[in-house]
């Protein structure tokens, strides 16, 4: 079953605070989206990235805007006087990945909710996709509604943009897990691994990488089970990437 699909009416505005430059559209179904835009530097791959691992998350249980395939038309670029962006927008058409624009969403900050168990489940969730990018920097956490909504998951995955993927990424090291923003916050992470682990079963995991649009992969049907395979390998027991966020924690 593919992602739902709208088509942008309007580019309303860059959000400049990321780095790919995402922008706000107005789509079909009068619905807003922040939009990951596949002619941004790391191309249609950060895209994949965010539907991945942003339906792994709502698959154990995390709060994720819903993610569509956003289609843009590239004459939508001639209504924005920046030349940067118009350029940007022009290398986008055809499908994009958005997120439901949560309004008025506040950044993460030291008193957000975030219980130790989520905690615990949102770095467990990032050791397993090699999402480089929940640091204390750039968070990429919402409080929206009296909860902790989880965004921008284009840097997970990051091997993918490597030559010979999967190869061994699966059994890689991650050590950039001990920067992740939630980790001081965090119960133990063997006890997430026991809560989440389950919930990914092959016909989840199957099912999630068939929602990736044909259009963002150079060969659907080889591309796609080449995520099937590291996902199946990261997933297999005993997980070696929750005993090291485990350790990161204690350390």
């Amino acid at each position: 079953m593919p992602l739902r699909t709208v088509t942008a009416l309007r580019y309303v505005t860059p959000l400049r605070e990321g780095g790919s430059m995402p922008a706000l559209v107005e789509a079909d179904d009068d619905g807003l989206y922040v939009v990951k835009l596949r002619g941004a530097g790391q191309g249609p791959k950060a895209l994949v990235a965010e539907v991945v691992a942003g339906e792994l998350a709502r698959a154990i249980g995390l709060p994720v805007p819903d993610i569509v395939a956003v289609d843009i038309d590239p004459d939508l670029a001639r209504a924005e006087p920046d030349a940067e962006i118009q350029e940007l927008v022009q290398a986008s058409g055809g499908l994009n990945v958005g997120l439901d624009f949560l309004p008025s969403a506040l950044p993460y900050g030291p008193n957000s909710p975030a219980d130790p168990e989520f905690a615990a489940d949102v770095v467990w969730l990032d050791a397993l996709t090699l999402n480089v990018d929940r640091t204390p920097r750039n968070p990429n956490l919402l409080t929206w509604h009296g909860k902790v909504w989880l965004i921008d998951h284009g840097a997970a995955l990051y091997r993918h943009h490597m030559p010979g993927w999967p190869g061994d990424a699966a059994v890689r090291p991650f050590g950039q897990i001990a920067d992740h923003v939630l980790l001081p916050r965090a119960g133990s992470i063997l006890d997430a691994d026991a809560r989440c682990a389950p919930r990914l079963t092959d016909d989840v995991i199957e099912r999630i990488t068939g929602l990736i649009p044909d259009e963002l992969l150079d060969d659907p049907t080889g591309d796609r089970a080449g995520y099937i395979t590291f996902l199946a390998a990261r997933l297999a027991s005993p997980r070696a990437f929750a005993s090291e966020a485990e350790e990161a924690r204690t350390a």
